[in-house]
Formats: C-alpha cells, structure tokens, sequence
C-alpha cells in the first residue's frame, strides 16, 4: 500500500510525540503518534508469568534426573533468556511502530527490516473496538481495533496494541462521528443493562456439558504431565469399587455436570459482567461488557440492517433469549474467542430481549414478535421426520449390524439407542416444523426457523439485495422451495426453508417489489396469504 517515502516516514518518526503525552491531538491532526510504552512492561509480566506457569513443571520433572538445585538453575536461566528476548522484541516493535490518523486516512507502519504500510480511508472505517485483559487495564491501557468490516485479512484492520484507554475513546469517538440520516429522531442513551438475574440462563446453555467433558479431559492431561494418570485413574476406580457400574456412570456423569455448570456461570460473568447497550450522539450503539477482559464493540446505526432473535433449546425453554445485531462492518478478533461482536443482548427474557430489538430498529412494537407467521406446507414436516429418524437410526444400524457379526453385547445397547433416540428424533422433527414459519412486519421480513437453535431474522427490505431460489429433486416433488435473501449484512444470506413455491415467490416480491419478478417463468399469484394484516410498527 502505497506511504510517503521512506526518509520522510523516518523524519516523522523522529517527530512523534510520545505516548506518555496528553490525550488527544498533538498539534496537526496528521502527526505520527506511537504506541503506549508501557507495552514494554505489559510483554515482560505476561513473559513471566508463562515462563512461571511453564517453569515448575519442567523443574520437577528435570529433578528426577539431576539435583533440585541444578534443574532450577537451568529453568531459571531458560525463563530469564525468554523474557528478555521476548521484551527485546517488543521494544522493537514499539520503537519502529507509528500510527496517524489524518483528515482522509487512518494509517500504521511497523517493521524493521520490512516496513508494513496500512491505510484505510476514514469513511471506510465501520468498527472501532476497544480490549482490554486485566493487566491492560491495570496499566490503563486498551487495545484497539480499527476495520472495515471487509474479509480480506489484516489489510481491512488496523490494531493499535496498545495505547492509553483515554487515546483508545478519543479515536473511537473520532472516526465514528458521523451523523447519519434519522439521528435524533429516538433519544440517546442507555437501551439495555444487566440484570444479575439473567445469570440463571448459563448452565441451561450448550457450554455447561462442553466445559464439563474439558474439565474431565483435563483432569487426566494434567495428571499425565505429572506422571500421575494412573494414580488418579486407581483412586477413582478404588472409591466406586463396590458401586454399581450404572450409578458410578451417573456420579461421574453428575460430577462433570457440576463441573461443566460452574465453569458456564464463571464464563458468563467474565464474558457479561458490567454489560451496558446504549445509544450515543451521532447514531452509534455500543456494546460495553466484561468482568476481567473488557471490551466495548460499537456498531453504526446506518450500518445496521436488522436483528437476530436467537433461542437456544435450553434458552428457549426457559422463555429467554439472545438478541444479535444484523450489520455490516463487524469485525471478528481472532485471537479473542470471547468477541462476539454482533451479540447485543445475553440471553435474557423472551419480553426483555424483545423490547430490546424495538429499542434497537427504533420502532414503537418490535418485529421480532410479530403477528403469526405464515406456516409451511405438511411436505416440510415430513422432510424433518424423514431426516430425523434417518439420524437417529444410523446409530442404531450401526450398533445392530455389529452385535450381529462380533458379539450379543451390542444388540442391547442397540435396542436402548432406539428406544431413548427414536422418540426423541421425531419430538426435535415437530419442533423444527412447527418453528418454521416468514412473514412481512412493516419495512421488515421475518424468517424463523430452527428447533436446537431456533433462529428469528428481522431484516430490513431495502437491505435484501438479490434472492435466490434453490429447489431439490424431492423439494420439486413435494412442491417446496427453499427461498434466500442475500444482504451485504451479517452472514450475507437468510433462509427461509421448504415453503410452497408459489407462496415463497409471493413473498420475495411482496418484500422487495419488482426484484424477483423479471426472473420468473411463472407468473407471481397477485393474492396471498401475505396480504394478511401485521401490526405496523412505528416508523424507521
């Protein structure tokens, strides 16, 4: 990417005023700035603090080779050697990184043999992120995260790791200021904050039985690392030595259970702790959460193109929900897995979440919760039956066809496969059919869909930019079509599966006239069932 020739990038350099000055611009906008210093002492601790973790291990197991006092030395002097080295890397990346952020562009070089220019024009940029992990803010420290929104790499972002949290909010606030059309019409401010309650909807979630099975899995690791994996697979086997093989199966299962829970309700805290959705001046929704590791996620509203109302079975159960932003310019930190950065709302009432997205879209009644939806044809359930139990009884095949040819043992598990996963298989069918269903909701159309992740898309029609029509050997047979929206938003295309053809293509040109039409060999029925009322929301 092309940058002002070297001798100047190096005069700049020289100019750049340090990270330790006031917040805001030092002198002319366009100055070259550096990153915080402090990140010296940051790379150090967290050098020490691996090396320390690392360290132990490794002196215990050198021991039982050679004395106590000879393998602390050799650790101490290996660790000593990382965290210099390591902090002489990063004084080199401190000393030859320089960012600015001028009247049209946002640029950063870095490198020392190999200089690397970024830039982004100013009204590309569609995301300024702020992270921080505990020792970052223990510093007063953040790390940005400027992007565009496109999937092309690290050419759509610039990272500023780190610089100081008062540097961190006035880039932010800077390149967000715009104002986009309708600003002002809704008043700012908080739209949404924790509710301590809400906590009670962790354990009910996929990520309990997860971190449960890791924590078992763990267990044995660590114990194998000390060289204990026996020892502990005796002691275990030596306590559930009189108990029967059933109930020692359901301890185990009961305490890796417990496990899975505790390790949810610690990961939700940290993920949403402080959580706060609000509104600010110039039409921006940011998202602050994180009890250790905080972060603040902002999203232009005139980048936003609808919401997800997103119900978990567990979730879904319990009358809760999730609610996610459907937009574009998000951008996704890779090395952070705890960055959702399209995540609103946690899973919070069905009511909450609700108003939440009618906060959001701006509208008096929230389309998320909209008349009910048009229903599919029977053909569809009978797709989800058939696909059901066709999971459900190639286990079962499995397990029957080798009892058969090896050993009796397996036709029991065989039989008790089919009686737990047959009744199932057809209760999981239903409710998929059952949680299919589109519709329009004033300038919105509504797609649902989903029975272990029940999905409610709420996406703009102006924002639907292509659709697309798919249809199988047997969706022809049965009369179904499984209908697309394509959208520059969130994951680019919205499905509404297995409707009746002829009411699938009413319900792409009723959205967005005129745009499926000229594609049509059959001609759209002038009268549907979309003519039917939907409440009308307030205006967009």
């Amino acid at each position: 990417m092309s940058g002002p020739p070297e001798p100047a990038v190096e005069a700049a350099d020289a100019a750049a005023p340090d990270a330790t000055a006031p917040a805001g611009l030092a002198g002319t906008e366009a100055e070259w700035r550096r990153l915080d210093r402090r990140t010296l002492l940051a790379t150090a601790l967290v050098l020490a603090g691996v090396v320390l973790g690392a360290g132990l291990p490794t002196a215990v197991g050198m021991a039982g080779r050679m004395p106590l006092g000879e393998s602390v030395a050799w650790v101490v002097a290996g660790a000593t050697l990382l965290v210099v080295a390591g902090t002489g890397g990063e004084y080199v990346r401190w000393r030859r990184t320089r960012y600015r952020i001028g009247p049209e562009r946002a640029e950063l070089h870095t490198g020392l043999f190999l200089v690397k220019r970024r830039s982004l024009a100013r009204e590309r940029i569609r995301s300024v992120d702020l992270t921080a992990h505990p020792l970052l803010r223990i510093l007063g420290l953040v790390k940005v995260r400027i992007g565009t929104g496109e999937h092309s790499g690290g050419e759509s972002t610039l990272e500023l790791d780190p610089v100081t949290r008062a540097e961190g909010e006035r880039l932010r606030t800077e390149l967000l200021d715009r104002t986009p059309d309708g600003a002002g019409t809704h008043p700012e401010g908080m739209l949404a904050v924790l509710d301590p309650r809400w906590l009670r909807y962790a354990p009910i979630s996929f990520v309990a039985p997860v971190l449960g099975g890791a924590a078992a899995g763990g267990l044995l690791q660590i114990s194998e690392w000390f060289g204990a994996q026996t020892q502990v697979i005796a002691w275990i086997r030596d306590r559930f030595e009189s108990t029967p093989l059933v109930w020692t199966v359901l301890i185990l299962v009961a305490a890796a259970a417990l496990a899975g829970i505790v390790g949810a309700l610690g990961l939700w805290i940290e993920m949403w702790w402080n959580y706060r959705l609000e509104r600010e001046p110039g039409g921006t929704l940011r998202v602050r959460r994180g009890l250790l590791t905080s972060r603040s996620v902002s999203i232009e509203e005139r980048r936003l193109r609808g919401v997800e109302l997103v119900e978990p079975l567990g979730v879904r159960l319990a009358g809760a929900a999730r609610v996610d932003a459907v937009a574009t310019g998000l951008t996704q930190d890779d090395e952070d897995e705890h960055a959702d950065n399209k995540a609103l709302l946690p899973a919070a009432p069905r009511a909450t979440a609700h108003t939440v997205a009618a906060r959001v879209l701006r509208e008096t009644v929230s389309p998320t919760d909209p008349a009910p939806l048009i229903r599919h044809p029977r053909a569809a359930r009978g797709r989800r039956l058939r696909w059901s139990l066709a999971a459900a009884l190639l286990p079962v095949a499995l397990l029957a066809g080798l009892g058969l040819l090896l050993t009796d043992v397996l036709l029991p598990v065989a039989a008790a496969c089919a009686v737990l996963l047959l009744p199932a298989a057809v209760l999981l069918a239903l409710d998929a059919y059952r949680n299919l269903g589109h519709g329009l909701s004033g300038g919105y159309l509504v797609a649902r869909s989903g029975t272990v992740r029940r999905s409610t898309v709420v996406l703009q029609r102006t924002g639907v930019i292509g659709w697309t029509v798919r249809q199988s050997l047997f969706q022809r047979r049965a009369g179904l079509v499984t209908l697309t929206a394509t959208t520059a938003a969130g994951e680019g295309a919205y499905h509404v599966h297995d409707a009746a053809e002829s009411e699938a293509l009413a319900f792409a040109d009723a959205a967005v006239p005129g745009l499926l039409r000229p594609f049509l060999e059959m001609p759209v029925p002038e009268t549907s069932l979309l003519e039917k009322p939907f409440p009308q929301p307030g205006k967009h």
